[in-house]
């Protein structure tokens, strides 16, 4: 079962916010670098919190488990160990609390281990997959940006529109662009348009470069090469409040006259 599938029936619901702020195993798979998951068990347990996402190939992960970990793997050492090994290592991440299991089928495993799946959904235990290569670090970078993100209000769009108004109504609004964006907004047309719409695309997906590209219909070495040019103009681009501005400058875009 995809979990496209299960996004779309759970999302008029609403997900069960995590303890204290953390964000629930749903949550994290419906982020954008995680789109083209597919969730092979432990539906029921989408909604516990997710506390970090580790990359590990590790057969003894769970010694350094804490619980409500995600693991990435690979399936570089899964593939080389025995059919009791597999299932001993799913067992010894469900003792020691592990939120979900990620595995990438593209190298080293092209499909689940038969007794790795059974055993996972035998003990309800969240297993992913992705049948097409990722970044490891994308993943782990959106994980954990929402992790650390304090509890943010539902009326977020309330607020962002808010903040527009008043950069607006106090005359601000066209210096904070030209704060942000000035070197981009100087470029011709063209150029000026790629680069805000790969921008805005870069934003909208955590920086995910394979859903920037699917996104705007063009290879992913394009957006590697924009994404180079905007940081070569725009300076720093990893700080979530660079970030932040960012958006807010595209909104006011929108919105100026032409």
């Amino acid at each position: 079962m995809g979990y496209s599938w299960l996004m779309s029936e759970e999302r008029t619901a609403g997900g069960k916010e995590g303890i204290e702020g953390l964000p629930s195993l749903r949550e994290i798979l419906a982020l954008p670098a995680f789109a083209g998951a597919e969730l092979l068990s432990g539906e029921s347990r989408l909604d516990e919190p997710v506390t970090w996402v580790h990359v590990s190939e590790l057969m003894d992960a769970w010694r350094f488990l804490s619980g409500g970990e995600v693991l990435v793997s690979t399936g570089l050492e899964l593939a080389r160990a025995t059919a009791p090994a597999r299932e001993a290592y799913l067992r010894s991440l469900v003792e020691a609390g592990a939120q979900g299991l990620v595995l990438e089928l593209v190298q080293w495993l092209l499909e689940v281990p038969g007794e790795l799946l059974l055993t996972a959904r035998l003990t309800e235990f969240p297993l992913v997959v992705f049948r097409e290569e990722v970044r490891f670090a994308d993943l782990t970078k959106a994980a954990h940006e929402r992790i650390l993100r304090p509890h943010v209000p539902s009326d977020r769009e309330h607020w962002l529109d808010s903040l527009l108004a008043a950069l607006v109504e106090t005359g601000r609004s066209a210096g904070f662009m030209e704060g942000q964006l000035g070197p981009v907004l100087a470029l011709p047309g063209r150029p000026r348009g790629i680069l805000l719409a790969t921008l805005e695309a870069l934003l909208a997906y955590h920086f995910n470069i394979a859903e920037t590209a699917r996104k705007l219909g063009v290879r992913r070495q394009s957006i590697y090469y924009r994404l180079e040019q905007l940081e070569g103009m725009l300076g720093d681009l990893d700080e979530p409040y660079r970030r932040t501005s960012l958006v807010v400058a595209l909104e006011l875009l929108k919105h100026s006259p032409s």
